[in-house]
This record gives structure tokens, sequence and C-alpha cells, in this order.
């Protein structure tokens, strides 16, 4: 089983539309029973809340579900537990090393890393922006890419 973390700022805006989006390609893939998807936010603030109306509601356009996604924090075990952590911004990777130290850790990167010609490196936060719509593009395009990248690295 491979095991998928997205971590974004507070875990209501980017990182739960990343694994929504990206557990609803894995679905359509027939990948269920090779991936697993989680997400994650270096703050505690929304711990247990659902993600943002913002998320959910461009996401219910698309037709993805959010059902069982809630806020959580991460936790030091993530970064051994967790084959691929995939942050949204740089500032969220340099707290995922910094937790990271010497110790051997997931595969860490930041999303859209994984799309080749993207203009943007950091996926910006809805949060503050507003914009939810420009958000769920930079994430489809970098979960698809990713998919590809963990179907070619693990033969699936």
């Amino acid at each position: 089983m491979i095991h998928v973390l997205f971590v974004c700022l507070g875990n209501i805006c980017r990182s739960p539309m990343a694994e929504a989006v990206f557990s609803d390609m894995v679905k359509k893939n027939g990948l269920e029973g090779e991936i697993k998807t989680d997400s994650a936010g270096i703050g505690a603030w929304h711990t247990g809340n659902p993600p943002h109306e913002g998320t959910q509601d461009i996401l219910k356009q698309k037709g993805i579900s959010t059902s069982g996604i809630t806020a959580r924090q991460v936790r030091e075990s993530d970064l051994t537990d967790f084959d691929y952590v995939i942050a949204m911004d740089a500032e969220n990777i340099g707290h995922l090393r910094s937790m990271a130290g010497y110790k051997k850790a997931a595969k860490i990167g930041r999303l859209l890393d994984y799309v080749k010609d993207a203009d943007l490196a950091d996926v910006p936060d809805p949060y503050y922006t507003g914009n939810f719509s420009e958000v769920y593009a930079l994430i489809e395009s970098g979960c698809r890419h990713l998919l590809e990248s963990i179907k070619k690295d693990h033969h699936l």
C-alpha cells in the first residue's frame, strides 16, 4: 500500500481539496487497494473541522465528495508512516523538513513540482485570496501528474 499525505497550513482549504481530488482519481483508476490518501495541516487551529465552505462548494460542483474529511495537525510519525508527503507551498516544505530533521522520512515535495510546465511553484491559499477555482485547477493538475508519477514509479 502506498500512503500519500497532503499538507497545507490549516488543513481546511488546499490539502483537504487535494485529498478529495486525489482520492477521486485513485478510485477512477481502480487503485483504491494500492493507494491510501490523507491530509493534515502544519497548525492545529482547525482540528476536527470539515473543509472550508469554498473547498466544499468547488468540489461539489465537480462531483467530488469531501465525506469523512476533517482537519488534523501533522504528526511527526506522519513523516515515516507515509511514502509521500506533498506540501502546497515552500513554507509548508520548510516546516516538514524541520520536523523530519536527519531521520529517514517520506518523500517530501511540493505538489506543483510534479507539473513540469507549471507557471507557479506554490498553490496559493484560498483562505486569504478566495480564489477556490484557481486553486482547484492547480490541485487537479498537480494530483493528475502526481498519480502518473506514482503509477510509473510503482508499476501500477
